[in-house]
């Protein structure tokens, strides 16, 4: 008997009788690309489309407003061009117009229609315009599961389809309206997009992103959009990204034509301020080299972890994640070491990766089993039978982190969305009322919150001398308008405070209980109209402050009170 032969038998006899559907063979057949069953045994859009549609609603309807550049830059100049009504930052003036027009007209597309159907309820624009954002991500996210699970199989994109849901993370980036949120969406899709070989519109959506939300995320959209001119058509994939970038920045240029009153670019303007021009962005905070990673912990526990372990485990899996995995993940890498090279650190300048952490995350999840397995043997070891148990109760302990954390951040910060809407109770302070905030002004969350009644809202001094936004002035030229009064070096004007607080009929503060007295506490001349506990981060341990841990969270931490306050009447007083 030859030698052939013998192993020809050997092979046979321990092969299985039959193909169950569950051998490493058939396993290969359905993940490879055009295997013939692959996009039967995926997942299918109903399942990712309705559990990521009822978490993000829940995020829209929930959500914090975690940056006051979110309300700022983006929610307040779109109230003006809805209602001639808002606050305006120096990035708007016509003198920098760093800000795009055409960002906010997109959203415009909804917000016009909702403010035309709600009428005086200017809250529910706002939440209108939450939901939008909440669809588009869970459009582009369902895409992306449904991608993975033809491409890796079911137990992946289950994985990456739990840790989208209830990752905080991913739940607050979702309805944030911002350019970062923005190309979330974009590199999401476009990642997508990829891993189902649809290489031009991966490179268009990429284009997309990057002129329509923020620039400096081309770095993210790079590794994609290099592979896709390499695999696909040259020609055809270079005028899908050429094409459509070139038809949004003449869009624009003529949207910010119209709103600022002069040919300009604030996409170009952007880029100057920031590495051209030498930007000051560090007049606004920065931060230490750590600070992405232990924001990375805090909004993905060890998810994050896990995610930047990823190139540890491409050995092991090299046939299965590499090239294609590797080169959608990569991105999380160049990102984190970009952004922590910069002085000037903010969390949301991390929103772009969030989807992409937990595909590396899950990847790694998944891969554990693969530590051990012996190629040699036909029997799996008890160490992989281990590592498979285990992958379950790792991804279920990162599921429950996560929502301690969402939980504790909803519920220790979200009293000033909720104050703001007490205002809505309260017009019998009178029509022309003045409404005043003080060292609160960055928890603001728009004029959409701030009821007809009230005639202005004014900032009064408590120390802070940065400048402020101040309301945008019809009588310059509303978008158009460069007034004296903003510069670009962050020092306060002498006419962004009001210099009389007699004239305040209504207050917002934050009544933290320290020492010295808030203005509040004299009741002779205020009355308490709503009060709501607000978590106090300087006194409260990290730990408890940073996730939910029963009976210890309200124990352990220290809270101060969340104010909305009205002037008593003369005689009272």
């Amino acid at each position: 008997m030859s030698f052939s032969s013998a192993r020809q038998r050997r092979a046979t006899a321990a092969s299985p009788p039959t193909d169950d559907g569950y051998s490493k063979e058939a396993k290969d057949r359905r993940r490879r690309p055009g295997g013939g069953e692959g996009e039967e045994e995926g997942i299918r859009w109903f399942l990712p489309f309705l559990a990521l549609g009822l978490l993000r609603h829940m995020s829209a309807s929930s959500n914090l407003i975690h940056d006051c550049d979110e309300v700022f830059n983006y929610w307040e100049p779109l109230h003006f061009l809805l209602y001639r009504s808002g606050f305006q930052t120096w990035e708007y003036s016509s003198n920098f117009a760093l800000r795009s027009y055409l960002y906010l007209f997109i959203h415009a597309l909804v917000a016009g229609p909702a403010s035309l159907i709600f009428g005086e309820h200017k809250v529910r624009v706002f939440y209108s315009v939450r939901i939008f954002l909440g669809l588009i991500s869970t459009i582009t996210e369902t895409v992306l599961v449904v991608a993975l699970s033809r491409r890796y199989g079911k137990r992946l994109a289950c994985y990456v389809l739990a840790m989208l849901c209830l990752t905080s993370g991913c739940f607050f980036a979702s309805t944030s309206f911002l350019p970062s949120s923005f190309s979330m969406y974009a590199i999401t899709l476009s990642s997508a997009l990829f891993l189902l070989k649809k290489y031009a519109a991966a490179v268009s959506v990429a284009a997309a992103g990057v002129i329509l939300g923020w620039p400096f995320s081309i770095l993210v959209f790079l590794p994609v959009t290099v592979y896709s001119l390499i695999r696909g058509s040259f020609r055809r994939v270079f005028l899908s990204g050429f094409l459509p970038s070139l038809f949004l920045l003449v869009l624009s240029v003529v949207a910010d034509y119209y709103c600022y009153g002069k040919w300009t670019a604030s996409v170009f303007n952007l880029l100057k301020y920031n590495v051209f021009g030498g930007g000051e962005s560090h007049l606004y905070g920065t931060e230490g080299p750590s600070f992405y990673f232990r924001n990375g912990f805090n909004n993905f526990n060890f998810a994050f972890i896990l995610a930047l372990l990823f190139l540890g485990v491409v050995p092991f899996a090299r046939k299965k994640y590499v090239p294609d995995l590797l080169i959608v993940v990569s991105p999380v890498y160049i990102w984190l070491a970009f952004m922590s090279l910069q002085a000037h650190k903010e969390e949301r300048f991390l929103y772009p990766i969030y989807p992409l952490i937990c595909v590396a995350a899950a990847a790694v999840i998944d891969t554990f089993p693969d530590f051990f397995h012996d190629k040699y043997s036909s029997e799996q070891s008890i160490f992989e039978k281990i590592a498979k148990g285990l992958r379950p109760l790792i991804l279920g302990f990162i599921l429950c982190a996560s929502h301690s954390r969402t939980f504790s951040m909803l519920n220790g910060y979200g009293a000033p969305i909720q104050i703001y809407q007490h205002l809505e109770y309260h017009e019998d302070s009178g029509p022309g009322s003045v409404l005043c905030v003080g060292s609160e002004w960055h928890r603001y969350p728009s004029s959409f919150f701030i009821p007809s009644y009230i005639s202005e809202v004014q900032w009064i001094d408590d120390g802070f001398r940065g400048l402020l936004p101040f309301p945008f002035n019809d009588t310059l030229g509303g978008t158009t308008a460069a007034p004296s009064y903003f510069n670009d070096k962050n020092k306060a004007s002498d006419e962004q405070y009001l210099k009389d607080i007699k004239a305040c009929s209504l207050l917002v503060e934050l009544d933290l209980r320290r020492p010295y007295p808030s203005r509040g506490s004299d009741l002779s001349t205020w009355e308490t109209l709503a009060a709501l506990p607000f978590l106090d981060r300087e006194l409260s341990p990290a730990l408890y402050r940073s996730f939910f841990i029963p009976y210890r969270w309200q124990h352990n931490n220290v809270f101060g009170l969340y104010k909305l306050l009205r002037r008593l009447p003369t005689d009272q007083a």
